[in-house]
């Protein structure tokens, strides 16, 4: 199994520095086409049925009440809260028309609350989308599932923990990006640091299982040593878990980012070293690196499932709960049901016609064929476990591996010759050189990106 040993090479780095898909589906949002229509996806259902399983409910809230400039959500910025019940209304149909088509003893195992601002509605606003849910799914009552809630501790009265924790929720992710107030202007985030600490003393004080920080690197006026000074005030705040993501700045996919100065943002080698830090800072304060973004305390669930080979992939993230079935409710939501993808409507307008109209919000999707099956097995296992069997994928996908991916396997020799990973008869192990470039080893075995011009990804580091 996976050694959690990591090693930052410069050089390396440098010579695979490209963008690439962060691979939260296989194939990539790029491949879902209009094709895809609502009749589709009430078949790819009525197979989630025959299959069983737990399910997975994924709700977007897609209003904030400020704009920050480094966002590239999608989002409903406004000050005017009322505009959330009817947007809610129609989450409520939409609920009906979900939960019709799902048998009604599939219990609920996750469910996560994800924006914009979750937090931005109110608080009666939260009990009634919790107790609709309740009506039309079955939730779990004993406090045993993963239900989770993006919390921007800007938007949270005094006793909305409490609330939230009422209401079944036992984990929670807070944005909190930087604490570094001149970092906060630039991005139009302005958050005090005991607005931060006060939830999280209330998420303690009520009994969350698990809290997670958002931190970014690369924003304006950054710095190893800024950054250094931010990453000591989280590791005294001691949380479960902490995602690390790398700013991407393309202004011209999203209009928030023209408010960003370029010449504020740190240089590339700059923000090479800030990275170099962060991995030293954290592995040394005892987190692990479990992949991407993402590091985790030993005895947080996300690195149990990775030394116990569960770990999965999705929409969300890394998760623990590989067999659910994931449904989105909500503008824009991406589900993942049996072996498919689909995607509500992107605008506010669309979503609320297709409502209006008794009809499922979708607008696009896919549906997996067998080669995307197997492809999405050997990119999930290297991307959350930095090893993979090939005698496990041969025996569940009855192919010989070495003549299946004699391509990819050829392509990745001279990933083996600069230190990245290591082939073997039956084996593929990532070094911990390779880590940090899991997403360029992943892309070997992308089939699409083989054919694919002009696709706008992020950098990998």
């Amino acid at each position: 199994m996976n050694n959690q040993g990591i090693i930052f090479d410069e050089g390396l780095l440098k010579k695979y520095s490209k963008s690439g898909p962060r691979y939260t589906s296989y194939p990539t949002a790029v491949q879902f086409n209009e094709e895809f229509i609502a009749d589709r996806y009430r078949e790819w259902a009525k197979t989630s049925n025959e299959r069983g399983g737990p399910l997975s409910l994924y709700f977007h809230i897609p209003f904030c009440d400020t704009v920050c400039f480094y966002c590239g959500c999608n989002k409903v910025v406004t000050k005017d809260r009322t505009k959330a019940a009817p947007y809610l209304d129609r989450v409520y149909k939409e609920l009906e028309m979900q939960s019709a088509l799902y048998d009604s003893d599939r219990v609920v195992e996750q469910l996560h609350w994800g924006g914009g601002t979750p937090t931005f509605i109110s608080h009666d606003e939260m009990r009634e989308l919790m107790a609709k849910t309740r009506k039309e799914f079955k939730l779990l009552d004993d406090d045993t599932g993963e239900y989770s809630i993006e919390i921007d501790p800007r938007e949270v009265k005094e006793d909305t923990i409490a609330l939230l924790r009422e209401l079944g929720f036992n984990r929670m992710s807070l944005g909190v990006q930087d604490v570094d107030e001149r970092v906060q202007i630039a991005v139009n985030r302005i958050q005090p640091e005991n607005q931060t600490l006060a939830v999280l003393e209330a998420a303690k004080r009520e009994g969350f299982k698990s809290v997670s920080l958002d931190l970014i690197y690369g924003l304006p006026f950054q710095s190893v040593e800024t950054f250094s000074r931010t990453l000591d005030r989280v590791i005294d705040i001691n949380p479960e878990r902490l995602s690390v993501f790398n700013y991407a700045h393309l202004p011209e996919l999203f209009k928030p980012q023209r408010r960003i100065n370029e010449d504020d943002l740190p240089v590339p080698q700059e923000k090479l070293e800030i990275l170099q830090m962060t991995i030293e800072k954290l592995t040394g304060a005892g987190y692990l690196y479990i992949g991407m973004d993402h590091f985790a305390k030993p005895d947080d669930e996300l690195a149990i499932a990775q030394r116990e080979g569960t770990l999965y992939r999705n929409f969300q993230g890394y998760s623990t709960h590989a067999d659910c079935d994931l449904i989105g409710i909500g503008v824009t939501s991406i589900g993942q049901v049996a072996d498919s993808y689909s995607q509500n409507q992107k605008t506010m307008d669309e979503y609320t016609a297709a409502i209006d109209r008794g009809e499922l919000p979708i607008y696009r999707g896919y549906s997996l064929n067998a080669d995307d099956i197997l492809r999405r097995e050997v990119i999930t296992q290297l991307i959350c476990h930095f090893d993979l069997t090939k005698s496990d994928i041969e025996k569940k996908y009855n192919i010989t591996f070495d003549d299946y991916f004699a391509d990819e396997l050829n392509e990745l020799k001279s990933m083996e010759q600069d230190g990245l990973l290591l082939l073997s008869s039956d084996r593929i192990v990532v070094e911990p050189k390779g880590k940090l470039l899991i997403r360029n080893i992943c892309m070997v075995f992308d089939a699409y990106l083989r054919e694919a011009s002009g696709q706008r990804f992020s950098k990998v580091i």
